[in-house]
């Protein structure tokens, strides 16, 4: 199995990233990653997974389309990920979903197989919140738009993570691939990088994951750049490392096949220390890069 594909290794009809359960050989995580043109449309079936779209440059309007009616969004969007918090829609399964954009842009898809069958809704930027996580050099945003305990999904959840230049994030280590209730929760995960330029010169980094356990091997050092996947089916994922003078930006997919729709993860334990630190020294003055707007007007 290739756990790292670099930007266009995982084209798939429409879309220039298109991860689904049966492609990363597993049950229930997926990312779509769609570009249009000005004036361009798209239109897909859910079937059985529900999915948040989110803008990741430009605007556009989603239009939801299930047996109990039809729902339409427009979403205002961002100039791109590192300029603003972007407000989403959630499209349940077993609908059809039709993103239009005037202006153009790219547009993903953070998916999910469910059960449950919830309604189309909007999410608004002006509500998600935006945490900054560590300090340090371990300082980085984290923009809950999909967060358990933030938006209702039935198994999904989907956050973004900037991490200035020079900054490690996904740090100390950690995992969710044991069933431990209250403790820790199996979940698949996708990681998507974006990276901010300096100069023309584009960003890059380095995703690191090993194995936690006998059959849970995944092994992955990779060098990451714009537009690239990470598949992390299992094992201590960390540290995500940006290099120095080109902020960081990773969308993270995941959902599993928990009862209870929670993030709970184990720090590795030769790293855990580093969490310590952290009430000892300021968070990286250059976050939040921005913070949600006051109201979605």
């Amino acid at each position: 199995m290739t756990y790292h594909l670099p930007a266009g290794k995982a084209l798939g009809g429409p879309y220039i990233v298109d991860i689904t359960p049966e492609k990363a050989g597993w049950g229930h995580s997926s990312l779509r990653i769609l570009e249009l043109p000005p004036g361009g449309t798209h239109t897909f079936e859910t079937g059985d997974s529900e999915w948040i779209v989110v803008p990741l440059c430009g605007g556009c309007t989603v239009a939801a389309t299930d047996d109990f009616g039809q729902g339409t969004f427009e979403l205002r969007g961002r100039r791109d990920v590192f300029s603003g918090v972007s407000d989403f829609a959630y499209v349940p399964r077993d609908a059809r979903a039709t993103v239009t954009s005037a202006g153009g842009g790219r547009f993903a898809l953070t998916g999910a197989r469910c059960e449950r069958r919830l309604p189309a809704r909007y999410g608004a930027a002006s509500d998600v919140p935006v945490e900054l996580r560590g300090t340090g050099n371990c300082s980085r945003q984290v923009n809950n738009f999909g967060a358990a305990g933030v938006f209702e999904c039935d198994k999904l959840i989907a956050v973004e993570v900037i991490t200035p230049g020079g900054n490690w994030s996904s740090f100390p280590p950690h995992k969710h691939d044991e069933h431990r209730p209250g403790e820790e929760s199996v979940l698949e995960e996708i990681y998507y990088f974006e990276f901010a330029g300096h100069d023309g010169v584009p960003g890059l980094g380095y995703q690191r994951v090993s194995p936690s356990g006998p059959g849970r091997d995944t092994d992955v050092l990779a060098e990451v750049r714009d537009g690239d996947v990470v598949l992390i089916p299992d094992g201590w994922h960390g540290p995500s490392m940006a290099t120095p003078g080109h902020h960081m930006y990773y969308l993270n997919v995941m959902a599993g096949p928990e009862a209870e729709r929670a993030w709970l993860i184990c720090d590795h334990p030769d790293h855990a220390w580093v969490r310590d630190t952290w009430p000892d020294q300021p968070v990286d003055p250059r976050l939040p890069l921005y913070t949600a707007p006051e109201t979605s007007a």
